[in-house]
């Protein structure tokens, strides 16, 4: 005897239709000159093989009518044409942060990119010459007037500006650091693994937290290739320290014959504390305590592109660009196109935090941030209904990066907590749910609340906008 449900799989399979006719229905056939009819093809497969596994596994049996189908087809198509790589609203109270592509870029980087991506471009030719050039020359005058350098060259992060410079500089000799800097920072970046993975040998000096000039002097031999100094840039030892200065290891370095290196980590070309923002290292001041190498990262607190800038000593910057494998780590004309401008900007300090998104955004006053919570509270409250309790809260936010870890700025936001007791994974529920709207918002989870902190939040109207589509049914 066949059971009753059986039946009604039975008939849902049968008023299936089968591909071709759905490919001919008005709707999926509009498709085609959007997507291309393989890839609609492909689609109606998906749907009708989605509904019959669902008949299959005893599932209730969805509609099979041809104008629901079709409008899966597109919904699933839409779905699917979506680029991995999405806009996002950053309120997770980090401002640099990694995971989200740290520093925005400036109008003038962007419009440089834009001409970069669309048309051919100077890249690697002497205009004035008529010949091949050096792509470093796009950006080297710049570096070097904002550095005090002699010379300059760009990889493709600080990391590989590290490698670089350790490998041609102490492959197959000796490099001197202290054991207080033998840092670590995301993604498995090891200062250790770094110089064995260059060729160089590591001679640790000093103790974890403290360091002397004779820990240096001492280490020097006849097999050292330079001294390194690495700035400490996402944590702070506190209590019984001791250091040696830039200026210190660099007198070291030249009484030996040897070349000083200082990788800043983060960096940036101007004085942060003339913003009200804590002091940050910067290459100009390396170079000018004697330092002959010093390199920085581009998407951090300098707010551009991700890239590695080497700034120093023109007999070594020489060498470094003659190593084989700084094609390898080079950067293509979009990071040069977007370097430019951004280290232009910096010409120009008294306008740079107007002009600067990213110091726009670490210096936007937290009496501003507040009044846009305020703005913001009903048009949340309404989308959140009366399941969810919506409170204003000062927060503090982090720069990020491993850019001044223990600094944090006053800011303001939301704390969305339930407004009765809810099961373990509400809160995990509604992030996503927020996460799921056409720009996700990602905001933190905290003290049993999803924190949004609008620090980083410029616009307003596209945040707004979206409301409607919060769906917390799904969350």
């Amino acid at each position: 005897m066949v059971s009753g449900s059986n039946l009604l799989e039975a008939e849902a399979l049968r008023r299936l239709p089968s591909v071709d006719r759905l490919l001919r229905h008005e709707m999926v056939a509009a498709l085609i000159g959007q997507h291309g009819r393989t890839e609609v093809t492909r689609g109606v497969r998906v749907v009708l093989a989605e509904v019959r596994a669902t008949l299959a596994a005893g599932g209730r049996a969805p509609h099979t009518d041809d104008n629901v189908l079709a409008c899966a087809v597109a919904a699933h198509l839409d779905a699917a044409a979506q680029t991995h790589l999405r806009r996002v609203f950053n309120l997770t109270g980090t401002v640099l942060h990694t995971n989200l592509g740290r520093a925005p870029l400036p109008d003038a980087a962007i419009e440089a990119l834009v001409m970069a991506a669309r048309e051919p471009c100077n890249i690697e030719f002497d205009l004035e010459h008529g010949a091949r050039g050096d792509r470093d020359d796009l950006v080297e005058d710049l570096l070097c007037r904002l550095t005090g350098a002699q010379a300059a060259t760009v990889v493709n992060n600080n990391a590989a500006a590290v490698f670089l410079i350790l490998n041609t500089l102490a492959g197959g000799r000796e490099a001197v650091v202290s054991r207080g800097e033998l840092i670590e920072i995301g993604g498995a970046f090891r200062i250790p693994d770094i110089m064995a993975r260059a060729g160089c040998r590591m001679v640790e000096v000093g103790a974890t937290n403290r360091t002397h000039e004779r820990d240096y002097a001492a280490a020097c031999g006849p097999d050292t290739a330079l001294l390194m100094k690495v700035h400490t840039s996402n944590y702070v030892v506190e209590g019984f320290t001791a250091s040696v200065s830039n200026a210190g290891v660099a007198r070291i370095a030249h009484a030996h014959g040897l070349p000083c290196v200082v990788d800043l980590g983060s960096g940036t070309l101007t004085d942060l504390a003339r913003y009200g923002l804590p002091h940050e290292p910067l290459p100009q001041e390396a170079l000018a305590d004697g330092a002959d190498i010093v390199c920085f990262s581009g998407d951090k607190l300098l707010g551009g592109p991700q890239a590695g800038l080497i700034v120093g000593r023109e007999d070594l910057i020489a060498q470094i660009k003659q190593n084989p494998l700084k094609r390898c780590l080079r950067v293509g004309k979009l990071t040069l196109a977007a370097l430019e401008p951004v280290l232009r900007l910096y010409l120009d300090t008294d306008r740079l935090a107007e002009r600067l998104p990213a110091l726009r955004q670490l210096t936007r006053p937290e009496s501003e941030i507040a009044a846009l919570a305020q703005r913001l509270l009903p048009a949340l409250e309404k989308a959140l209904g009366s399941a969810w309790k919506l409170d204003v809260i000062p927060m503090k936010s982090q720069i990020g990066s491993g850019s001044l870890p223990v600094d944090r700025l006053p800011s303001a936001g939301f704390a969305l907590r339930a407004a009765t007791r809810r099961s373990g994974g509400a809160l995990e529920r509604l992030a996503a749910a927020w996460r799921a709207l056409p720009v996700p918002v990602l905001g933190r989870i905290a003290n049993d609340a999803l924190l949004f902190d609008l620090r980083c939040l410029d616009d307003e109207a596209a945040f707004l906008a979206q409301l409607n589509r919060l769906d917390l049914d799904a969350g």
